[in-house]
């Protein structure tokens, strides 16, 4: 139920990115929408050209660029003129919409909302998501030490000191801001969330043995699930390398591992195991099915080890009642407290650590569902959310009194 001390809001959205695909930072803000939409404001998401259109979130997309259809996943070339296209449509959309909020999302988001933003007198709010840099450095479009990033690490500073609010989604994304000398009153730790009504393994009962069936998977084979982006930098390489050491232990084990992009040139890497076709790589899986791939898991595994993003995937495993086999660091265990099986980023850890969750029991697959219910939904992180917007615009509002004062009264001396 909406809360009747939150007036409504107009949230104009930037989303430097091919909003909608299936993959990390598109939940948080397709789930942000729809979150904020159900309590009653009005939210129009601008992003780019490409990507999918979402049943519910009004979207706005910059003009096209008819050479470039294919989702930009990370760091591209493409992002420059792609921005370019964004900054216009976005104040286009500004001085039509008329929000009473700018919430950017990744720095090129924060970077475009300031511009708005100055130019309406309106609050911005930045949805901070990691360090800019050291995305770039995983995705290996700059080299370390180099001209380049400290270039992006000066343009980054800058950046992080536009917006009246910063909304990190992690532990890790918090400590960076601060460590790097961001005002600490202006960051506000909002978590990753996950939407329970969905993700809930009781309203799938059904789906488990059809996925399986799909998958060619036997029903009473025990599974590993892995679904989010293939990259280096989660860890996929390093899963695979585990799913051998795993499958010279135990034979009757299946590995799935689902998403994009790469999905061919990954599965190369995996031929050769020890037991022939049981590592699947099934590809890209629209959000939407997400809850229905996972229902084919018995232990869910998340290696990536970057160092200031948050894991949202664990947030849809533990929805889903899934034991989780994680990487060893201070941001999977803030969201799994003392329920996770955590590992050093080894191969054989790694596949140490997936065994021992293949033996948790009802209990503790029943005590991940329940820390997300109590602590990670979105019908309570969308409260915090709106706490946020009402302390920047109520503090723009004030400022924009006293600035008129100060002029009536200059005025009439």
């Amino acid at each position: 139920m909406r809360s009747e001390t939150m007036n409504p809001l107009r949230i104009l959205m930037v989303a430097p990115t091919s909003f909608f695909a299936d993959y990390g930072c598109h939940v948080r803000i397709l789930e942000e929408a729809r979150a904020l939409t159900e309590r009653g404001h009005m939210v129009r998401v601008c992003t780019y050209h490409n990507g999918s259109d979402v049943a519910g979130v009004e979207i706005r997309r910059s003009v096209d660029i008819p050479w470039l259809k294919r989702a930009e996943v990370g760091s591209s070339r493409h992002k420059a003129y792609l921005d370019v296209a964004l900054c216009v449509e976005t104040a286009r959309q500004a001085l039509a919409f008329r929000p009473d909020v700018i919430h950017g999302h990744l720095h090129e988001g924060a970077l475009i909302g300031s511009v708005v933003a100055r130019l309406l007198r309106k609050p911005l709010v930045f949805d901070y998501q990691g360090s800019l840099t050291e995305e770039m450095l995983d995705h290996g479009f700059i080299r370390q030490r180099g001209k380049r990033e400290r270039v992006f690490r000066f343009l980054e500073r800058r950046i992080d000191r536009l917006p009246d609010a910063i909304v990190p989604s992690g532990i890790a994304a918090e400590r960076h801001l601060i460590r790097s000398g961001v005002d600490e009153a202006k960051v506000n730790l909002i978590l990753d969330g996950v939407n329970t009504h969905r993700f809930d393994p009781a309203r799938l009962r059904g789906s488990r043995a059809v996925v399986r069936e799909r998958l060619g998977i036997p029903v009473h084979a025990p599974v590993v699930v892995y679904l989010g982006l293939l990259a280096e930098y989660q860890g996929t390489s390093l899963l695979i390398d585990a799913a051998r050491e795993l499958l010279r232990r135990r034979t009757d084990v299946y590995v799935v591992i689902a998403g994009y992009p790469g999905a061919d040139a990954y599965a190369a890497k995996a031929a050769g195991m020890p037991v022939s076709g049981r590592v699947l790589f099934p590809g890209r899986v629209p959000y939407e099915d997400a809850p229905e791939l996972l229902t084919a898991g018995d232990v869910a595994v998340a290696p990536k080890q970057s160092l200031t993003e948050s894991n949202g995937k664990l947030f849809n495993y533990m929805a889903m009642g899934l034991p989780v086999v994680a990487i060893d660091n201070d941001t999977n265990r803030a969201i799994l407290g003392e329920l996770g099986h955590l590992v050093a980023p080894d191969p054989g850890e790694l596949a140490s650590g997936i065994e021992r969750a293949l033996a948790d029991g009802d209990c503790e697959r029943s005590a991940l569902r329940q820390r997300i219910v109590e602590n990670f939904n979105w019908d309570d992180r969308v409260i915090d959310l709106e706490c946020v917007y009402s302390s920047v615009v109520e503090r723009r509002r004030s400022s924009g009194k006293r600035a008129r004062s100060t002029t009536t009264r200059a005025a009439k001396s």
